[in-house]
């Protein structure tokens, strides 16, 4: 089991690990913001933003060499059915992804980080900044990527609200995550109480993307790790974690941080949602007496439209169609197949029961 962070240059000690070694990368590198002066709120008091050491570069040409060189070992050690999360602000991102594109990254996704409660536009000069973006990608078009899918659907709570998901309502998680700024007790604050990283992103969005684009068990590397929230969320998801950090301070308080963190043994951390159901075919129920040759097949209205024959199909008018095709016909549609498995019904003890239903009794009698 992989959990360790790796205090020193993120560049020199990529190099290090070995090649198609990574399953998931997570990258938070600095933005170069390229703040100047000191900036005021409305009250007087002053902003501390981000002015620190290891957010400051020469010059575009600069900025984009460290760029290409730290991706480089990005796309070296990364799967070929890996992928890769970079977050960046507008300040950055651009480059960022342009240089992906020159690597040969292929993008999947880019997903914007709305902002819940973003920092004002202190001098009323712009529009408030209220949104960063992720760009996750593979290593080629080809890329046979982990995507949780249903997974995502349980995390999504920007477009479901809080009533309709606990009456079960899913939708599929979209590109724009409405996602709080790291605040309260989750900021990491050193002993004299100041907060230790100002950039700290929130243990929200690393969950989310740890838990839809990996397994249990894989390898996550983030080559800028500061306060650790990746590898917190993932071994709290259940994954091994490889942290590189240049500032031994974060690393000391990162690790004290993990050293809190428990595995979560949750539907969510094993994908439980995405695990392919058993497959087993009609013939197999007739079989086991879970269907009887000759009965009817009913849509929901309650007309009994076909008999079951002993292959599984539908005896339809004379014709003899597989359940799907039939589907489609008896509903008139303009498809030429339905799942029938979401469409027909048959009767026990005098009331429609979904054929799905009785599917998945089967399925339980298997295990």
């Amino acid at each position: 089991m992989q959990q360790r962070i790796i205090c020193g240059d993120t560049i020199a000690e990529m190099k290090k690990l070995p090649s198609g070694s990574i399953d998931l990368i997570f990258a938070d590198p600095p933005y170069w913001m390229r703040t100047e002066g000191v900036l005021t709120r409305v009250e007087g008091t002053d902003f501390d933003g981000c002015n620190d050491d290891w957010d400051q570069f020469q010059s575009l040409e600069d900025y984009d060499k460290f760029t290409e060189d730290w991706l480089t070992e990005c796309y070296r050690l990364l799967k070929p059915n890996g992928s890769i999360w970079v977050i960046g602000g507008m300040q950055c991102i651009y480059s960022i992804g342009a240089i992906m594109q020159k690597l040969g990254f292929w993008f999947i996704n880019d997903v914007i980080w709305y902002k819940k409660n973003p920092t004002p536009n202190f001098m009323g000069t712009r529009l408030n900044n209220s949104h960063e973006t992720l760009l996750w990608a593979t290593k080629s078009k080809k890329a046979k990527y982990t995507f949780n899918y249903k997974t995502g659907k349980e995390l999504n709570n920007d477009t479901v609200t809080e009533e309709a998901f606990a009456k079960g309502e899913r939708k599929q998680l979209g590109s724009v995550w409405r996602i709080a700024v790291c605040q309260g007790t989750e900021r990491l604050k050193t002993d004299d109480g100041n907060k230790l990283h100002s950039t700290q992103k929130p243990e929200e969005i690393l969950y989310r993307v740890i838990a839809i684009s990996s397994k249990m068990g894989d390898v996550v590397l983030d080559p800028f790790g500061g306060t650790m929230t990746t590898a917190a969320m993932a071994k709290k998801l259940g994954r091994q974690y490889i942290m590189i950090e240049r500032d031994e301070t974060y690393c000391e308080y990162g690790q004290k941080r993990l050293d809190a963190i428990e595995f979560e043994d949750t539907p969510i951390a094993r994908a439980a949602y995405d695990e392919k159901p058993l497959k087993v075919s009609m013939e197999q129920m007739i079989a086991a007496g879970y269907f009887t040759e000759g009965e009817w097949f009913y849509l929901k209205a309650g007309d009994g439209v076909a008999q079951l024959c002993s292959d599984g199909k539908l005896n339809y008018n004379g014709e003899i169609i597989d359940m799907h095709s039939c589907a489609a016909i008896a509903r008139g549609v303009k498809a030429n197949r339905l799942n029938g498995f979401d469409y027909w019904y048959i009767k026990r003890d005098e009331k429609l029961v979904s054929i799905s239903e009785i599917r998945d009794n089967y399925r339980q009698s298997l295990k």
